[in-house]
């Protein structure tokens, strides 16, 4: 099978429209799907075909729809044509949820060319690093960024083109005024020559050149193209490229519609407040939704009041999230006479889920008419995001559910191929369509964590503990890389670590995740410094001003504590694990 349609009209015969009520027989996803061989860009072209007036994307009350979304795409598809990006090219896109970013990205999926996915709240060193691992040509960012950029480039060693993009582009002209004599103010001076060897262009300038005579080249689909790259920490605490194709990412979204069970079609619309430059914001709130032609209503940043307002006035039929946005939904006042019957499907991850608030929210959402659960999946950015979802209509306390249709897990002993029986714990290894093609220019991690095994498969080692039950559910227990995750976000204590040593008052430091109720864990680093040094505010204040440098806002330290010395191993190492105990029994005690 090579189109869309059949592999649309074949799900339709088995996915249920809404959640089955408790007397129907439960739903039981398929275990094998067919998959066709197109681009992402030719996916979404199929749905605007089918459906062109039907609304693509919506952004602060205004629609797109389709017929023009395509147009939009094809525009910017020729543009990038012109300004010289060829396939395999890189291009970084460095935006939240907003109407540029959707379009330059399918425009780079039109031409073949590569889109190289960051996060705009990425410490100025970071862009230096993501540019240059990359070799982009360039970089496609919002003149809010614009000044940090600018510093960032200064290092990068290829030339590029820095295309500005404003928020104002896309807003209704009243909306446009006010967010120009509030945040946009002091942007506006953007653009400008940046330095000697990257210069800038505003998006709406850029578009221009993608006149109708500029010629496109054949949309062409293989398997093993690099169409995106995301990505993640290493085990060091380096940051990896993740390459990743369009049938990694077109597989998931077929994937997904058939593991939820709930037809994604025309006409619904997903709140998409999860951002681009994370696995499960592309590939499930953006994609998933675009090629089955529902709607977007896009969310360039998340905070309570602002998706309670949205989850009222738009009534979407979807949201996904990290396990902080929706322990904020239980404290919001304007969502407590709020009607959510029109919620089909509610997913979490990016963290772990627990028990407490699965229920708290399950039982949120019944008070307030909805007739679902929230749903947890697991999975890792290696094979996109989710790979293991829990089912429709039965929920066993601790478990992050079955994989998904063509992925198959084994539990494995750590680092070894020896299979683990039912409820032995051991390493989570899997294996299917949405396996990463490997690291960026890292052949080294690249082995290390895709294997070719005794049956032929490359498996996917994903560095976490867990088990599987007797009936195939999955359950995840703790990671065995060394990680923090805060507001769904990865980080590496590695990393941090490495910045506060730098700085000249330290002498080494240790950093770890400490409980935290609204983002699940938060950002904790210990400190020895050198002797002499004056453990201050002042020298905390010169320790965080680093860290801004280096580090992701997201990452950076919440709480530092000086110490004249920190645990150490028997071989010398700092023992964080004693820290982390250390927390957790002075929180018990509290």
């Amino acid at each position: 099978m090579n189109t869309m349609e059949t592999a649309t009209a074949d799900r339709a015969e088995t996915a249920g429209q809404a959640a089955a009520p408790a007397t129907s027989q439960p739903y039981r996803q398929r275990d094998h799907l067919e998959y066709p061989e197109l681009t992402m860009y030719q996916m979404v072209e199929k749905a605007a075909t089918s459906y062109p007036d039907d609304v693509a994307y919506e952004f602060y009350d205004r629609k797109t729809c389709y017929h023009t979304f395509l147009k939009q795409i094809d525009q910017a598809a020729r543009a990038f044509t012109a300004a010289g990006i060829r396939r395999d090219d890189r291009v970084t896109i460095c935006l939240p949820n907003i109407p540029h970013a959707l379009i330059a990205f399918y425009a780079l999926s039109r031409i073949g060319a590569v889109a190289n996915m960051i996060h705009p709240l990425s410490a100025q060193n970071e862009i230096t690093f993501y540019l240059t691992i990359s070799k982009s040509k360039m970089i496609v960012t919002a003149d809010l960024f614009c000044e940090k950029v600018a510093r960032a480039i200064d290092k990068v060693p290829q030339e590029g083109t820095v295309i500005v993009t404003r928020m104002q582009d896309f807003l209704a002209p009243h909306m446009a005024l006010a967010f120009t004599l509030t945040k946009g103010r002091t942007a506006m001076k953007y653009p400008r020559r940046l330095n000697c060897r990257w210069s800038a262009v505003r998006w709406t300038a850029f578009m221009k050149t993608g006149r109708p005579d500029v010629a496109l080249p054949e949309s062409k689909f293989d398997l093993k193209h690099t169409a995106v790259i995301l990505y993640s920490g290493g085990t060091t605490g380096t940051s990896k490229g993740i390459c990743l194709s369009d049938a990694n990412f077109n597989d998931l979204a077929l994937q997904a519609v058939e593991a939820i069970g709930v037809r994604f079609e025309h006409g619904l619309t997903m709140l998409s407040c999860m951002p681009m430059f994370h696995g499960f914001g592309l590939g499930i709130n953006i994609h998933t939704i675009l090629i089955h032609g529902a709607t977007c209503i896009l969310m360039p940043t998340f905070n309570g009041k602002t998706y309670a307002d949205m989850l009222i006035k738009k009534r979407p039929n979807f949201i996904a999230g990290v396990p902080t946005i929706f322990e904020a939904l239980l404290h919001i006042e304007a969502l407590e006479k709020a009607d959510l019957s029109h919620l089909m499907g509610m997913f979490c991850g990016g963290d772990s889920l627990s028990v407490e608030l699965k229920k708290k929210i399950d039982i949120f959402l019944k008070e307030h008419g909805a007739s679902i659960q929230i749903r947890e999946g697991y999975g890792l950015t290696e094979c996109v995001t989710a790979s293991c979802l829990t089912p429709r209509d039965t929920y066993k306390e601790h478990s992050i559910g079955i994989p998904f249709p063509d992925t198959v897990y084994k539990i494995v002993k750590p680092g070894t191929s020896q299979e683990l029986p039912p409820g032995k714990e051991g390493e989570i290894i899997l294996k299917g369509p949405t396996v990463m093609l490997g690291y960026l220019d890292n052949e080294e991690e690249t082995r290390d964590t895709l294997r070719v095994l005794e049956d032929g498969d490359t498996w996917l080692y994903t560095g976490d503990l867990g088990y599987m039950d007797e009936e195939g559910y999955v359950y995840f227990s703790q990671r065995i890389k060394r990680m923090i995750i805060t507001n769904g976000y990865n980080v590496y204590p590695g990393q941090i670590e490495n910045v506060i040593d730098s700085c000249p008052d330290v002498s080494y430091s240790c950093v770890i995740g400490v409980k935290d109720p609204r983002r699940m864990q938060r950002v904790k680093a210990y400190v020895v410094l050198r002797d002499g040094v004056t453990p201050d505010d002042a020298c905390k204040e010169r320790i965080l001003e680093e860290c801004r440098l280096h580090i992701a806002a997201y990452a950076i330290p919440k709480e530092i504590e000086f110490r004249s010395e920190l645990p150490k191993t028997l071989v010398g190492k700092v023992a964080y694990r004693k820290l982390e105990e250390e927390n957790e029994e002075s929180k018990a005690s509290a």
